[in-house]
């Protein structure tokens, strides 16, 4: 695991766990949006972390991102956010309660399948086949995130994707894909999780709303105090990764109220 920090300067903390097959600088402007009020820990796990490394599971990347904070003095967050298979890391930190969160944004994430082990194997080969090619292939990964709506503002097209299929092709193994699918549909949660004073919204995009009706299910019923919140337009991951200024001010609005709203929140302009 390697830890990409921003915004050092300031004392509230912030850990952000990314989704998987992206480099870490995929991340680096909403990152540094957040560093304007936050000390954020941007955690790169094994596989993801340019260090020649294979992703284990989503236990160890919380273990590691735990024991990297305690080896920092750090006690207590302020906050936490994780998307997608960050989002499974987020949920698990949380039902681990290595150390205390005050808020936190489940942003699409994973939970666990309810199915028989070989059924999940299935799954897990199922997803390895469809998205292994995309990370080594230039024309499959314009095809399923098409570069006009997936490039950075500011970004040259194809400039980006090539940058990003070399990060892929240099540094995403078999092992690594498979492992992540693998264990972020199937790591291990406490019977019952604790219960905990944390404050938690689920986001997710309108287009994928369908996708994470379990996904939400799962966490409310893990932490019934989670308010969804719905993103009007977007799909997976696309706030953090393509709208960082925005992705800032979701962040805000969340960790600068004063209290909770038991509803679900609509999208404003």
């Amino acid at each position: 695991m390697k830890v990409h920090e921003f915004g050092t300067k300031h004392a509230k903390t912030f850990a952000m766990f990314p989704c998987t097959a992206e480099p870490w600088w995929a991340f680096r402007k909403s990152a540094e949006a957040i560093a304007e009020h936050y000390h954020v820990f941007l955690f790169m796990p094994d596989g993801h972390d340019e260090s020649g490394t294979d992703f284990v599971s989503i236990e160890k990347t919380v273990e590691d991102a735990a024991r990297w904070l305690r080896e920092k003095g750090i006690r207590r967050l302020d906050a936490a956010y994780g998307v997608s298979m960050g989002g499974a890391c987020v949920l698990r930190f949380l039902a681990t309660q290595s150390i205390p969160v005050e808020k936190a944004v489940i942003d699409a994430g994973i939970t666990p399948y309810p199915y028989p082990d070989w059924i999940c194997r299935l799954i897990a080969l199922r997803d390895f086949l469809f998205v292994f090619p995309a990370v080594k292939t230039l024309w499959l990964m314009k095809k399923l995130m098409p570069p006009e709506r997936w490039t950075p503002e500011g970004e040259d097209p194809e400039a980006h994707y090539r940058r990003i299929l070399e990060f892929e092709k240099k540094h995403y193994s078999a092992k690594t894909i498979y492992n992540v699918f693998w264990s972020a549909n199937n790591y291990s949660m406490p019977d019952s999780a604790p219960r905990v004073d944390t404050r938690i919204e689920y986001w997710y995009g309108e287009q994928e709303k369908n996708a994470r009706k379990n996904d939400l299910a799962c966490v409310r019923k893990a932490f019934p105090q989670t308010v969804p919140r719905e993103f009007k337009g977007l799909a997976h991951a696309e706030l953090v990764l393509m709208l960082p200024e925005r992705f800032q001010r979701e962040n805000m609005r969340f960790l600068r109220s004063d209290e909770q709203k038991n509803e679900t929140f609509e999208e404003r302009p």
